[in-house]
């Protein structure tokens, strides 16, 4: 084999190198942190209302992970009216989803909400909490690692 045929063999082993990455990038699934991620950033303003009433007026919702018995419990404010807590996994979002939460006056204030994690794939989840009080809307996220 001589020099000239040593090179064109080179570049054709390259060239399927670089073909084969770029097959395997192709069918490699990125998903998009939302959807509407356009539309949504246009509303950003509220979430940052949100973010300043919870600095603010110092409410707050306290989360616990109970590894023993596979489950969160959250402690609610008193003046939580009704919300959401959202369960975001920032590789994969066919895994995330919401548990609705509401207060009504037969309950008793600064109670727990219980969620199981048995079902949860282990990994890196970001914990979203949105409430109101009736008259604003508060915002705060955890970190959670099962």
């Amino acid at each position: 084999m001589n020099w000239g045929k040593a090179i064109v063999l080179t570049f054709v082993l390259f060239a399927g190198f670089i073909g084969t990455l770029v097959y395997q990038m192709s069918r490699q699934q990125v998903d998009l942190v939302r959807e509407d991620y356009y539309q949504d950033e246009i509303a950003y303003q509220k979430h940052i209302d949100r973010v300043e009433n919870t600095t603010r007026f110092n409410q707050s919702i306290a989360m616990t992970y109970l590894a023993d018995s596979q489950q969160v419990a959250f402690v609610l404010p008193a003046s939580l009216r009704q919300g959401s807590i959202t369960f975001y996994r920032p590789g994969d979002r066919k895994q995330d989803f919401r548990v609705p939460v509401s207060n009504s006056s037969a309950l008793p204030k600064n109670r727990r909400e219980v969620v199981s994690t048995r079902q949860l794939a282990r990994g890196h989840w970001r914990v979203q909490f949105t409430w109101t009080d009736g008259q604003r809307e508060y915002y705060t996220e955890d970190e959670l690692f099962l």
